[in-house]
């Protein structure tokens, strides 16, 4: 089994000679493996052809379909709603223009949905094909058919058309002009600048880099209130983009929001890594970020307790750091709050489609040619994981009806549109471990994973935990967010809040349309399904972070002055989070 990534040498022939062409090859592909995708087809195919049931049913439902679209047409193709063969998914957003209730246009949406509905039941259900390609088959049938959504095209896109007539053309000028933009940055591989000016409009939370190492800053925020609880907050964010998610605009700052709660705040900033930091690993992460976080705040307050956060990836980092603190005996970790964070990857969500042996190894030929893997090469598989939503709306929205980005008139998601532009790399040989270690091997559930020469284990894991799983995610699913339940001896308060993988866990209160369940499950108490515990947990109403807020302020003890900054490096956001 491959543990680690190969990085190439001179002195190695094989490595002199193949890794080129290999490196070749997948860039060719855009970094897909095709080897992969062939061999998912080929599983498909191979199964369908010895089902003649499922071919029966295909037939049927093909038959059905046709019926119903023509009889559609043969009535008029009403507006009315209940008279249409087929409705979209609650999701879809792609059919809420009135006019798409309006022949010709709702023929061909009808169209469109019905040849979903066949192609959705054609790669669904396959005698004998596996769970993975199964669903592979589905999400990647769904990805052509998204490519062909009639409102992807002025023809037959009645908004478009609306809009052309209202401005008299104007929209397909700015579009055109758009698009010519957009083509010459592609050309010249120009990413761009985040929107908002990092430590001017985001990440303008007070505060000191009080201490620094080749891979992380840590900073430390001013207090915001005359007295504070003796147990500092340590924010562990992912590494896969900036820290100051966390601390956005003022107003949905989360970093801002706790110091005004009475809480000491430290965040770790990472540096943006480069190709002379191929070598780099989780366990350089490991302990040059979390562990050596903890004894800096540690030394610097004289407090001999920490409440620990991570998000997403900075989340299962810090999983690893508690399982391998609790395995030696060290009880600094007040509790653990996870968001959006993963400890068993057996349900990994729609990135798991990706993450092959075949897939991680076209992937190892990128990052040994280049020492990292750019921000680009990741974007594009979030991306296609909700295309509809990060693709082909936005396509429409600036090509088609010239329109700047919608989420300007938002600031949240204008803040996290910004944030999400300030893009980072990640080293070689850090980014196959984890690939290997967690989604492939899936190491840290199993019990199997290493540090220092010995395994941790997360049933090592005790303090209280509270972890937050959004509803819509499809990066870290809260259902596999969820399993931590039982994976640790931790009473666990678990958090589900409406919104996405970003816009769900930066949820401040007085956002509208925001809700979240919540249930405290005690180690002693007999183990809940998802669904189990959705039934029972609570209800509410606003933002998830009061009810964190209290549970934290429960863990800590009676506040006193806060802690001096003497020995600043330098004022947040530092210099790391500037890095491109």
């Amino acid at each position: 089994m491959k543990d680690e990534i190969a990085l190439p040498t001179s002195n190695d022939p094989a490595n002199i000679n193949a890794r080129p062409l290999r490196h070749a090859l997948a860039r060719m592909s855009k970094g897909t493996s095709p080897v992969s995708t062939a061999s998912m087809i080929s599983d498909w195919a191979l199964h369908l052809a010895a089902a003649p049931d499922k071919q029966l049913e295909l037939v049927r439902k093909a038959h059905d379909n046709w019926i119903s679209w023509t009889t559609f047409l043969a009535q008029g193709c009403p507006s009315d709603v209940s008279r249409q063969p087929i409705q979209p998914q609650k999701t879809d957003r792609r059919f809420r223009h009135t006019g798409w209730s309006q022949a010709p246009f709702n023929a061909w949406a009808q169209a469109f949905l019905l040849a979903e509905d066949f192609f959705d039941a054609a790669t669904s259900d396959v005698p004998g094909l596996s769970a993975s390609h199964d669903k592979a088959m589905t999400f990647l049938t769904r990805q052509m058919l998204d490519a062909f959504a009639p409102g992807n095209f002025l023809a037959t896109n009645p908004e478009a058309i609306a809009r052309t007539f209202e401005t008299h053309g104007q929209n397909l000028i700015a579009g055109s002009m758009t698009a010519f933009a957009d083509a010459q940055a592609a050309i010249k591989q120009d990413k761009g600048s985040p929107a908002k000016t990092v430590g001017h409009d985001v990440a303008v939370t007070k505060g000191k880099v009080v201490h620094r190492n080749h891979l992380m800053e840590l900073i430390q925020y001013a207090p915001a209130t005359k007295t504070v609880h003796p147990e500092p907050i340590l924010i562990v964010p992912a590494w896969i983009m900036k820290y100051y998610i966390l601390d956005l605009s003022p107003e949905n700052s989360m970093v801002r929001y706790l110091t005004e709660q009475g809480f000491t705040v430290f965040a770790i900033s990472w540096r943006n890594p480069d190709a002379e930091d191929a070598s780099l690993g989780m366990i350089d992460y490991l302990h040059q970020g979390p562990m050596e976080a903890l004894d800096h705040i540690c030394s610097r307050t004289g407090t001999k307790k920490v409440h620990a956060a991570g998000y997403c990836l900075g989340g299962t980092l810090l999983s690893i750091a508690a399982a391998a603190m609790a395995r030696d005996g060290d009880n600094r970790i007040a509790s653990m709050t996870l968001m959006a964070a993963q400890t068993d990857f057996t349900e990994a969500g729609e990135l798991m489609l990706f993450i092959n042996e075949s897939q991680v190894s076209i992937l190892e030929d990128v990052m040994a040619a280049q020492g990292y893997l750019d921000s680009s090469q990741m974007m594009s598989a979030f991306q296609m994981m909700r295309s509809n939503d990060l693709i082909w709306s936005q396509m429409i929205r600036k090509y088609l009806l010239g329109e700047d980005d919608p989420t300007m008139n938002d600031p949240t998601m204008n803040d996290l549109m910004s944030w999400n532009a300030d893009s980072t790399r990640m080293p070689a040989k850090m980014h196959s471990e984890y690939l290997r270690k967690m989604f492939l091997n899936n190491d840290l559930a199993a019990g199997r994973y290493d540090v220092d020469g010995h395994t941790v284990s997360l049933r090592d894991v005790r303090m209280p935990v509270f972890a937050v799983g959004t509803e819509t995610d499809h990066i870290a699913p809260w259902t596999s967010v969820f399993k931590i339940h039982n994976l640790s001896h931790a009473d666990v308060t678990f958090a589900l809040t409406n919104g996405g993988h970003n816009a769900g866990v930066i949820s401040e209160p007085g956002h509208a349309r925001r809700h979240y369940r919540i249930h405290t499950t005690r180690d002693a108490d007999k183990a809940l399904s998802t669904n189990d515990w959705q039934e029972i947990a609570e209800l509410n109403q606003g933002s998830w972070w009061p009810a964190w807020s209290r549970w934290l302020a429960d863990l800590s003890g009676p506040k006193a002055k806060p802690p001096k900054m003497s020995g600043a490096l330098a004022d947040a956001p530092g210099t790391y989070v500037k890095m491109r």
